[in-house]
């Protein structure tokens, strides 16, 4: 029979399975949204698409989980304080999804782990260094370059095609944007995927069954599939906010989105940053509608979208401390 611990092995993994399917149909449009607002491709198709695409991304390297699995909190962190903070971070990416906000997962797991560490071992859990250098400033910096990059992208193919007409230009577009939209999700595999590698191989440092912290290809493979097959599941109610509802989009729109915020993803992913995904793709869609006409965004929507970014870290990170504060006094009381 097997014993107690590895038992609460394996349902941490499947937690951590768990979580990186919903991030895969949660984060889905990240992805697709464009591509499909353009109606380039039928969302079922665009998402099949994503599903091969973030599969490929997820297996192309582990600095990201790096970066997670031993950057944010010890590795003496124990297995049900783990496992709270999925938990955590499964409720708030459910809660999201369900409202069509397009908020981060990466965030989610970055803060509710965050809380777990602190409730279970103290404020000297956290890395605080690694934390401010790989998690903070990126948050702050990457939808800056998102838009800024999508910005002066779209300045230039105007610039580039302004003598041709609408009717050569569309056709051109059409099918330069299945590469950018090929290329954006291929890197958000390469980003997102590696959170759930890390939490898995934090988990196996923690319970001994590795004696220092690299990701296994078993590991690798699982989250990469993981993650496929919830992007095969689909994510149609963010698609709508994030391709339709921030600004209207024509394919060179959406391959100035695309190209730019996978660009921006695909740097951070080989300097082991845990970018939001969401973050930069929204951000490049807000550029290339300023580069138009400042008010060809819609502004509010943005607004609420900002706000769901900036509660991300901090409500998970409660989630996560109450959650494993009452699992604590759970297990003292039962004892």
């Amino acid at each position: 029979m097997p014993s107690a611990g590895t038992v609460a092995l394996i349902v941490l993994i499947l937690f951590a399975v768990a979580f990186d399917f919903i991030n895969g149909f949660h984060d889905t449009a990240n992805a697709v949204a464009t591509v499909v607002s353009t109606r380039v491709l039928r969302p079922g198709i665009a998402i099949a698409m994503a599903g091969v695409l973030n599969f490929a991304g997820a297996m192309s390297g582990t600095e990201v989980a790096k970066t997670v699995g031993s950057g944010i909190v010890g590795s003496s962190v124990p297995l049900h304080a783990i496992t709270t903070a999925l938990l955590a971070a499964i409720a708030w990416n459910l809660f999201t999804w369900y409202r069509g906000i397009p908020s981060s997962s990466s965030h989610a797991l970055i803060g509710s782990l965050l809380g777990a560490g602190i409730a279970s071992l103290g404020m000297g859990a956290a890395h605080w260094s690694v934390l401010m250098n790989k998690v903070a400033i990126p948050l702050l910096l990457s939808p800056i370059a998102g838009f800024l990059t999508a910005l002066w992208l779209m300045r230039l193919l105007v610039r580039i095609f302004a003598t041709l007409p609408p009717q050569r230009v569309g056709p051109i577009f059409r099918r330069t944007q299945l590469v950018s939209a090929g290329f954006m999700a291929f890197s958000h595999g390469s980003n997102d995927a590696q959170k759930t590698m890390g939490i898995i191989t934090l988990a196996l440092v923690s319970a001994r069954v590795l004696p220092s912290f690299h990701v296994p290809l078993w590991v690798i493979a699982l989250s990469a599939s993981a993650m496929a097959a919830g992007t095969f599941a689909g994510g149609r109610r963010i698609i709508h906010t994030m391709g339709t509802r921030l600004a209207h989009l024509e394919p060179i729109h959406g391959f100035a989105a695309e190209t730019s915020a996978a660009t921006v993803i695909q740097i951070a992913s080989r300097l082991g940053f845990p970018l939001s995904t969401t973050h930069v793709i929204s951000s490049g869609i807000l550029g290339v509608g300023a580069a138009r006409r400042m008010n060809a965004v819609r502004w509010g929507v943005a607004r609420t979208m900002v706000g769901a970014w900036i509660l991300t870290i901090p409500v998970t990170a409660v989630l996560g401390f109450a959650a494993t504060f009452a699992a604590d006094a759970l297990f003292s009381w039962s004892a």
